[in-house]
């Protein structure tokens, strides 16, 4: 930094195409500070720095990072550009790499008068991480249509359509998730997410050209994605968008999701830029009735899985399970089906006080043995080629205080009233939330996350742009979004609860209205339940589930496992 001559060196959690999920190579917010959330950002000063991740990693943080060092911030309350205004005079250049940030963060920072922006040629942290790994993953390979429900060419003439609309002759998707869904691609380059590194332009009239990342592709790729398809290197990706510009091309860029470095290229080169909404996003969150069924299918082979595993949980916890060992039994089971082609994120398994950790990452140093009255919380879920799952369930070791059990009977509750609501076309995520957190709220708690997330299918576990939260954006649900229904309640060092299912927004009986239909199949802990606490209604929902899940299960497990289901989905 004082070679740079800056004295500010701002680290996002992002990789060049923005990701989720970092591939190891990237990792440079691990490599520097120790956290390993997946979501965060770092602002670096030469005797200090300030950490910014959001509630699901409050506890994470301050377990895997120095107070000594790092001063702590809400991501979302405060981010990076509104710190920097708040706090003037502790940063005034301060360094970032135009790859690592969308334009719209960088442009939130120039609007700061007293803090000058300089444009590092390369992030310093690559000079010194020595030991950084080699990014070798498999090839990228089609996606059926049998699975996608839609051809890549239909889904290019459709957005190609959009564009000509627009007065736009191409646009620039930036993230590997977008190029997965618009050319029926998958990969395995970003961790436990089917994509590959790859940018793609796509023009008004359905032709497109993708920059893969460091891949040989096979023939069978080339012949899928066809002629109308140009395959390049990555490394030729800055000297497309320079002949864009060059060529005078009004070229449409989401702000919010593309990276500085690809707006200073087209603007340098003389484009014509465009704001605009990344039509992916909305559209790959609409589900077609193919990636419906196949979500379907997959939250059966899930819920087999699951049972499996809370039976072998059931019967083993006593003699010292460990949550380590809990991972991979869970691991195990979901592998025994030779549809699964990896899990969609690394499992949360958190027992007692490591429960409480939100987004806890089990590690040698922190993994323990399950203990008589504590509760354990495991969040896992699985990439099929068909569908995607994500599944938390909250188990009783042994018998537990009623304190315990008002609280689960609650995020129960919560659970119930969003899975069961009912609601016009034109109502967001955002107006729902309450309906999660008001059993919870009427005994003055809360939750420190979301209540619910996008979901692909066979692609990112976390999606836009539909979700359920007190911060929401504006956005309409429609009939086909599958999101997650998962309240919860944390108390620190002592206890996580969390229920979670997926949902797909579907019409409703009532004429007019939309609903959820709940996809996840697996028993809720009835042993945590205070049926007192409830309504009719409420244990009536509770009932129906769990005889679907059994009808449903029954027939694809052995017997002793099919004996347990019984047991675990018996009426209140």
């Amino acid at each position: 930094m004082a070679a740079l001559e800056v004295d500010g060196l701002l680290v996002p959690h992002d990789d060049e195409y923005l990701n989720e999920y970092t591939p190891p190579q990237f990792e440079r917010l691990l490599w520097l500070t120790g956290f390993s959330g997946s979501a965060g950002a770092a602002i670096v000063m030469p005797e200090t720095a300030v950490l910014f991740i959001d509630g699901r990693y409050t506890e994470q943080a301050r377990i895997e990072t120095s107070a000594d060092w790092f001063e702590y911030e809400d991501l979302r309350a405060l981010p990076p550009w509104q710190w920097l205004r708040d706090n003037p005079g502790r940063v005034s250049r301060l360094g970032y790499w135009s790859k690592l940030h969308s334009q719209e963060e960088i442009e939130h920072i120039e609007a700061l008068d007293h803090v000058e922006l300089v444009a590092l040629e390369q992030h310093p942290i690559d000079e010194l991480w020595t030991d950084r790994p080699n990014g070798q993953a498999p090839a990228p390979y089609p996606h059926a249509v049998e699975f996608a429900g839609e051809e890549s060419a239909s889904k290019r003439r459709r957005v190609g359509a959009e564009l000509e609309k627009a007065g736009a002759d191409a646009i620039v998707f930036a993230n590997p998730n977008a190029t997965a869904w618009l050319l029926n691609v998958r990969g395995g380059d970003v961790p436990r997410t089917p994509a590959a590194l790859c940018r793609t332009v796509l023009h008004a009239d359905g032709t497109a050209a993708a920059f893969f990342a460091g891949h040989d592709i096979s023939d069978e790729l080339r012949d899928h994605l066809g002629p109308e398809v140009m395959i390049s290197d990555e490394d030729r990706f800055g000297e497309y968008l320079h002949d864009l510009g060059s060529r005078g091309k009004t070229v449409l860029v989401n702000k919010t999701v593309c990276p500085r470095f690809v707006h200073d290229a087209l603007a340098g080169a003389g484009a014509t830029i465009k704001e605009a909404e990344d039509p992916l996003i909305l559209a790959r969150g609409v589900k077609n009735e193919t990636e419906i069924e196949g979500s379907r299918k997959a939250h059966v082979r899930d819920g087999v899985a699951m049972v499996r595993f809370l039976r072998w949980l059931d019967e083993h916890w006593p003699d010292g399970v460990t949550e380590t060992e809990a991972v991979r039994k869970l691991e195990s089971f979901r592998a025994g089906n030779e549809a699964l082609q990896d899990i969609s994120f690394d499992t949360i398994s958190g027992s007692g006080p490591n429960g409480a950790i939100i987004h806890y990452r089990v590690s040698e140093a922190s993994d323990r043995e399950m203990q008589q009255g504590e509760l354990f919380l495991v969040d896992s879920g699985g990439q099929y080629l068909d569908g995607t799952t994500d599944i938390t369930r909250t188990v009783a070791l042994g018998e537990q205080p009623a304190e315990r059990r008002d609280r689960f009977t609650r995020v129960l509750q919560g659970h119930i009233a969003l899975a069961t609501a009912v609601f016009p076309p034109d109502t967001s995520g955002y107006q729902l939330d309450i309906l999660a957190r008001q059993p919870l709220w009427n005994a003055g708690l809360d939750y420190a996350h979301g209540t619910g997330h996008g979901v692909g299918t066979y692609l990112g576990v976390h999606e836009g742009p539909q979700s359920v939260a007190k911060r929401a954006p504006w956005v309409p649900l429609q009939p086909g979004m599958i999101l997650s229904n998962e309240p919860g309640y944390y108390v620190e060092g002592e206890y996580g609860i969390r229920i979670e299912n997926l949902v797909v927004v579907r019409q409703s009986e009532t004429a007019g209205m939309l609903e959820f239909e709940t996809l996840t199949m697996a028993p809720i802990d009835r042993r945590l339940v205070d049926s007192a606490l409830m309504t009719t209604a409420e244990i009536g929902w509770l009932n129906d589930y769990h005889e679907t899940v059994r009808e449903t299960l029954s027939p694809l497990l052995s017997e002793p496992d099919a004996v347990w289901l019984r047991e675990a989905t018996a009426p209140l």
